[in-house]
């Protein structure tokens, strides 16, 4: 029930940088009215020797700061531009929603952020230098600013060191398999338990009609609309589901019990692509993109495509008892009524959104066939009697298929015979 602003703000690549430069700017304000208490506390007790030494100690970090300040952006500039490039091979060998990945991975967001900062840093600690050599005349020596500087310098570079080693896993389609099916089921953690049904709701009352630009529907603010739900006493239903395309003048919400209230249009995203933040399809859309761009002649890598079932099966069987088809917030107090109901994909838009595709490029790849025979299998030992047909359709539609297309008997038995490894 939070807010989507966090969510919305991962989705981009300037938020933390620029928190990272105003942080900065006020650690080095700090470290600048220290450095002057500092000289000031000494003066005032005479001790110039003292002073001097700071200031030498200062100067000799100068050079430090001074280099620092100089190549800082250079290495900003070739770092990421060699990142860019290996982002774009990566959506061109997987799918173009991995770049999604990139923009909201933490460690490059960090990385980012901590060389941003160290350069601003290094700017603004040169201009806290002074031409005054004589103790006696200096009234500030930057010596916490310059530790800092440094201490920002090693931190850059053991964030360097991390930054590659996560780029050269981006690389790598497990972890990519593995980051979508880890959010996936993020997802299905934080999406409410519901077994009722939509008609409980009562008469529809009103609606509320999308006036804003066309785009992807991302994510309803459901803390807000609970809240306005509850204080007028009324059910509302979130009418086109997560991800859907919605154009101006669609109805996005229903009304039941009362009037429509003000401002409930405002507590509706609308994008221009899909996030992971309450899709619960989206994931699976994720993984059967890229086994498709596996299994296409192009690439033609149908381990990969084995890898994508893997994580496909792994997340149908952990919501092979679960309700689906729509989820319901409550407001907590008053027994708890429901106030949001959302719908979201049953079991059966789940299954063919994990399968349908895959299914009609797997002809020509025994290691597909199998795999996902044993996957139908695995599920159908997993789920409830009133789950199984669309398991068993897609089950049918892949052995009609083999023998259809593969003209060797000896090929068709070996490509409908379950194996979870494809072929070992």
């Amino acid at each position: 029930m939070l807010s989507p602003l966090r969510e919305h703000l991962r989705d981009t690549f300037w938020f933390a940088p620029v928190a990272a430069m105003a942080a900065i700017g006020v650690l080095w304000w700090a470290c600048a009215a220290l450095d002057t208490e500092i000289v000031e506390t000494l003066r005032q007790e005479g001790a110039y020797d003292e002073i001097g030494d700071l200031a030498g100690i200062a100067e000799d970090a100068k050079t430090v700061v001074t280099t620092v300040s100089s190549a800082m952006m250079t290495f900003i500039g070739v770092v990421f531009s060699i990142s860019l490039v290996a982002v774009q091979m990566a959506s061109g060998q997987f799918s173009p929603r991995v770049v999604r990945i990139f923009v909201r991975s933490r460690i490059t967001k960090a990385t980012l952020s901590v060389f941003l900062a160290t350069f601003l840093l290094s700017l603004l600690v040169l201009t806290s230098y002074e031409s005054e050599t004589d103790p006696r005349l200096v009234t500030a020596v930057p010596l916490l600013q310059s530790i800092l500087t440094l201490a920002m310098v090693g931190l850059s570079l053991l964030l360097f060191l991390t930054y590659v080693n996560a780029m050269l896993r981006l690389m790598r389609v497990g972890h990519v398999v593995d980051r979508i099916a880890r959010e996936s089921f993020r997802v299905v953690a934080k999406t409410p338990w519901y077994g009722g049904g939509v008609c409980e709701l009562g008469p529809v009352t009103g609606q509320v009609v999308h006036r804003g630009r066309a785009g992807v529907l991302r994510d309803v603010h459901v803390a807000r609309l609970v809240r306005v739900a509850r204080r007028h006493g009324l059910v509302l239903r979130l009418l086109p589901r997560i991800g859907d395309f919605v154009v101006p003048g669609t109805p996005i919400l229903a009304v039941h019990g009362g009037a429509v209230p003000r401002g409930l249009a405002s507590s509706v995203s609308v994008g221009i692509e899909r996030t992971f933040h309450q899709d619960l399809g989206f994931g699976p859309r994720q993984l059967a993109d890229i086994a498709l761009r596996a299994l296409s002649p192009a690439v033609n890598d149908p381990t990969t495509a084995v890898q994508c079932l893997d994580r496909i099966v792994e997340f149908l069987a952990a919501l092979a008892h679960r309700p689906l088809g729509a989820v319901a917030y409550r407001d907590g107090r008053g027994g708890g009524a429901v106030r949001l109901v959302q719908d979201v994909p049953g079991w059966v838009d789940l299954v063919d959104l994990g399968f349908a595709e895959i299914r009609g490029c797997a002809a020509g790849s025994p290691q597909v066939s199998r795999r996902m025979l044993a996957g139908l299998d695995d599920l159908l030992a997993l789920v409830p009697e009133d789950r199984r047909e669309p398991l068993l359709r897609h089950r049918v539609l892949l052995t009609e298929l083999v023998e259809r297309t593969v003209p060797q008997a000896a090929d068709r038995v070996f490509a409908l015979e379950a194996d979870r490894q494809g072929i070992g």
